[in-house]
């Protein structure tokens, strides 16, 4: 059974790109949508940068996100962030 291990404290995204942040050097962030609407999360190779995908998280949804270690994130509106990894 995989089983999350939590490797850094939850801290709140950022809410643009000039402040988007990388959790850590995380390569596997928890996502908690901990609002009551709909948050886009966005993904950038550096801070500010013009190049970025995005997807949304449901009110109260969880997604688990693999990234490089210098990517950065940027939601929305601010959601909790956790660095994690996978344990069996």
């Amino acid at each position: 059974m995989q089983r999350t291990k939590i490797i850094g404290d939850v801290v709140s995204t950022a809410t643009n790109a000039g402040a988007a942040t990388s959790i850590g050097a995380a390569t596997c962030v928890r996502l908690f949508n901990n609002t009551a609407g709909i948050s886009t999360i966005s993904i950038s190779s550096s801070v500010g940068a013009a190049t970025t995908v995005s997807f949304a998280i449901p009110a109260n949804g969880v997604e688990f996100l693999e990234k490089l270690s210098t990517d950065v994130i940027f939601t929305s509106v601010a959601i909790q962030a956790n660095q994690v990894g996978f344990t069996n």
